[in-house]
């Protein structure tokens, strides 16, 4: 039986995935079968949900219904109560590069911003004060390709592009699963100042548990296909994360449940 999320009347809800199906081949072949999840609004604070699972149980599929770039076979998508469309779809950050390599960081940044028909000079004001707060003050002239920008730049341009097109919603898949581990824990860093400063709500997936237990305040775990969530492990940190909460008892205690949590699942129960 899928693990069930419902409403509670505290919250608005951002995001709801209700009775969520996938399969291909005419129905033989079942990826997602009777997920639902509920991510609450939390004003002030923002909600950092992330999602782990075994690869091929379908994670990163429920970011793109929820970006508006896939449909699933059955259920109901929503964002902020509304079904997804051009005018609510969320942007998504891709493990991927995915800026246009034609394209300066500044242009990249504010391209949100352009296809809203906000005026050259305008985009360009608020594009260059997301690209102070991501750390590319000095790069905004470059064009947004490697090597001419290194992977983590590049994911920070990814980033300051999402939250100009829609502070509210940051969809995250893996987006930090090709760096190299400094870089990667410079972008855990640079992702929880965004996080404290927007208050945004994130979703967020990746294999790294560690990660996981460092940004989230929920962790969500899906089973292999067909696929549902089976357990939802409530991350009780301090909310201000810094280096220093990856020292606390605690945290290797969470660390630890999340870790047994996948092993059984891994063992079929």
């Amino acid at each position: 039986m899928a693990l069930q999320f419902t409403d509670t009347p505290q919250a608005p809800n951002v995001i709801e995935l209700r009775g969520i199906s996938q399969s291909y081949d005419g129905g033989k072949t079942k990826i997602i079968e009777n997920l639902d999840l509920l991510v609450e609004d939390k004003p002030m604070q923002g909600q950092f949900s992330v999602i782990l699972g075994m690869s091929g149980c379908g994670k990163s599929t429920l970011l793109r219904y929820i970006a508006g770039l896939q449909e699933p076979t059955a259920g109901t998508v929503l964002v902020k109560g509304k079904p997804v469309s051009k005018e609510n779809r969320v942007s998504m950050v891709f493990q991927q590069y995915s800026s246009l390599p034609w394209m300066t960081v500044l242009d990249n940044v504010g391209l949100g911003l352009r296809f809203k028909g906000i005026s050259k000079k305008e985009r360009d004001e608020k594009a260059m004060e997301m690209i102070q707060l991501v750390g590319l003050d000095g790069h905004q002239k470059k064009y947004a390709q490697y090597p001419t920008l290194s992977g983590g730049q590049l994911q920070r341009v990814a980033i300051a592009r999402s939250l100009m097109s829609n502070p509210e919603i940051l969809l995250m898949d893996e987006p930090f699963g090709a760096l190299d581990i400094k870089t990667r824990l410079q972008m855990q860093d640079l992702l929880i100042g965004i996080w404290e400063k927007f208050s945004p709500t994130i979703l967020f997936v990746t294999h790294d548990i560690q990660e996981a237990v460092y940004l989230a305040d929920d962790i969500y775990i899906m089973k292999h296909a067909p696929s549902h969530f089976v357990k939802h492990i409530d991350i009780d940190l301090p909310f201000n994360r810094t280096r220093e909460t990856k020292r606390l008892a605690h945290f290797d205690e969470l660390v630890h449940e999340v870790e047994d949590a996948m092993m059984q699942i891994d063992a079929g129960s």
